[in-house]
């Protein structure tokens, strides 16, 4: 086992969160990132732990669990690794929608004032949620860190040209020449489909911004819609999201986009009026023809992880876990039947309608 060799194409937390859990098993594992190192999706996220969001496909739940389970002890391995801190910036998210998610109840009119005062609640439900948040750039500056730490090569601004299945194994191409492996993951995100062109992944644009209130009025509960989130990231100041565009892989920043967002969440949280633009960003969220991710071998020694698109966050660490145990001659410990890449081609799918996360 410990001559065995690994290749990842995509340095995002799935590439990386399956690297680790690799280096553990005693595997030689090199990751290959077109750019830096969780500096798309990952990067441009909210940090948003939501596998309570009554928005997921019910497909997602038995995933997200695993994902939440393993939470705990993947940021402590991180942090034990790096040296770096992530702390969880919200324990609590107020969820508006006419929905009622399992498990939980209305919150009164005082509650939810108490929750986030100055809320305008206008003809929404709210209901309580037990889930965390972490800052995303904790995270990225992290997460590579430790997988280097872990012995593990980043081999960043050097894509993954070509891959070619051999009967012992593979050989991955890049500008600087070619590596040789017993397995090769395609966890390259929206940029998967360069590799594999028969994928039906496709990028979904996500405008988000930062910013900083003044002032005594502040919460520390998450506040979420289905049109708009206000995730509080400490030191008043607040991550406000998202659009969801289909217009390719254009990093323009679109002003009245930044503006829409804004007013939705003035609207949602009256206070957020006194607060000034810090930053925005766009990212690149990965996304198949029917919102769910795709976990699934596509070649002989050849794997594939993308399409988590909003919930690569919270999949991140079970992605890790069950990929790495396929990999290297397990059994996934939950059922990827829904992720399998077959269900493409076996009928006409539907575009799932997705919330804005």
């Amino acid at each position: 086992m410990q001559d065995r060799k690994a290749v990842i194409a995509g340095g995002g937390i799935v590439g990386l969160a399956t690297a680790l859990e690799l280096a553990d098993a005693g595997w030689h594992v090199t990751v290959f990132d077109q750019r830096e190192a969780m500096s798309e999706a990952s990067r441009a996220a909210a940090g948003m732990l939501a596998g309570l969001d009554p928005g997921n496909p019910p497909e997602l739940r038995e995933l997200a669990r695993l994902s939440l389970r393993l939470y705990p002890a993947f940021l402590a391995r991180i942090e034990a690794l790096s040296g770096r801190s992530i702390p969880l910036r919200t324990h609590r998210t107020a969820q508006g929608g006419s929905h009622r998610p399992s498990g939980t109840a209305a919150l009164s009119a005082a509650d939810l004032e108490s929750l986030a005062p100055g809320v305008d609640p206008r003809d929404l439900t709210f209901f309580l949620l037990e889930e965390s948040s972490f800052d995303a750039w904790d995270l990225a500056e992290a997460l590579p860190s430790a997988v280097r730490a872990a012995g593990v090569p980043l081999r960043e601004h050097t894509p993954v040209q070509r891959v070619r299945s051999e009967s012992s194994g593979v050989r991955v191409e890049t500008p600087h020449g070619s590596v040789c492996a017993e397995v090769f993951l395609n966890a390259a995100g929206a940029w998967a489909s360069t590799l594999d062109p028969s994928l039906p992944v496709f990028p979904r644009k996500g405008h988000m911004l930062t910013v900083e209130l003044p002032g005594e009025v502040q919460t520390r509960c998450v506040l979420r819609t289905e049109d708009v989130y206000i995730v509080p990231r400490g030191m008043n100041r607040y991550t406000i999201g998202s659009t969801v565009e289909d217009a390719g892989f254009n990093r323009t920043i679109e002003p009245d986009r930044i503006h829409g967002l804004f007013e939705k969440a003035i609207n949602l949280w009256p206070p957020l009026r006194d607060a000034g633009v810090v930053e925005s960003w766009v990212g690149f969220r990965p996304a198949s023809e029917d919102g769910l991710p795709i976990l699934d071998t596509t070649a002989e020694h050849c794997w594939v992880a993308t399409g988590h698109f909003r919930n690569g966050i919270l999949l991140g660490p079970a992605t890790g876990r069950v990929l790495a145990r396929w990999m290297t001659g397990g059994s996934p410990e939950i059922d990827l039947t829904p992720f399998r890449a077959g269900r493409f081609a076996s009928a006409p799918v539907a575009p799932r309608r997705c919330g804005k996360r």
